[in-house]
């Protein structure tokens, strides 16, 4: 009699163990996604409806990522992109909606570049969120105003936001810019056309002289809104 209570409570011993065991190790999973996917990991619990089938779908992606062959740029490619993005800022003045599409699609190049698969938009993001979960929220936030403004609901604002939302991508994806390269800093001005040279309103400014084109000095925060709505945009740093 003894003998059986010494194997039930065995087994019982052993089953609690293993149980607890599988909590410790669920949990584990789980603040390790937490922690690679900051802001993503509660948007995709949002979207999936569940912690549960959010863990499995951000464990999906990261096996489909390891797969990818992606690489850094190098300095020199890094330079024939930089000034590319300049040309993007420099055309917003002039006609901010192909700025905004001329970002977009200079983005995707250089994911294609570093070994990101073709796809389309929410496949991309999801996958460039395996190693950029934070600024990926602001290429979303780009896109969906980008969406927007094509279908007649965007404003000048929402395209400036874009582009800053655009640049902080940009910036993380090309990387911090070698020595003698220059990043243009201050906010883009919108819907304020240049000035000509030696107007009345600029008589300190040299005949033929350029307009500076500028961008707001910090990327935007993004705030996570619930899956189905659109993220609140910040408003821009007043200069």
């Amino acid at each position: 009699m003894e003998t059986n209570t010494a194997i039930v409570v065995g087994v019982v011993a052993v089953f609690a163990f293993l149980v607890a065991a599988i909590v410790f190790m669920r949990k584990r999973s789980a603040d390790t996604l937490r922690l690679r996917f900051g802001p993503e990991y509660e948007r995709t619990v949002e979207a999936a409806g569940g912690r549960h089938k959010a863990q499995a779908e951000l464990q999906q992606r990261q096996k489909r990522v390891r797969s990818f062959a992606i690489k850094s740029l190098t300095s020199e490619e890094r330079e024939h992109y930089m000034p590319l993005w300049g040309d993007v800022q420099t055309q917003f003045i002039d006609d901010p909606k192909a700025a905004v599409m001329g970002a977009d699609e200079l983005l995707a190049e250089i994911m294609t570049h570093r070994g990101y698969p073709a796809g389309d938009f929410d496949q991309r993001s999801a996958d460039l969120s395996v190693d950029h979960p934070v600024v990926v929220q602001n290429y979303r936030v780009a896109h969906d105003m980008a969406v927007r403004d094509a279908q007649g609901d965007g404003s000048t604002e929402e395209l400036r936001q874009a582009m800053l939302s655009y640049r902080a991508l940009f910036t993380e994806l090309v990387g911090q810019p070698v020595s003698g390269e220059t990043v243009i800093e201050a906010p883009i001005e919108d819907e304020k056309p240049p000035l000509s040279a030696g107007s009345a309103n600029d008589d300190s400014a040299p005949a033929g002289a350029a307009p500076e084109v500028m961008i707001d000095e910090a990327a935007p925060t993004v705030q996570l809104a619930p899956a189905g709505k659109p993220a609140n945009v910040p408003e821009p740093v007043s200069t």
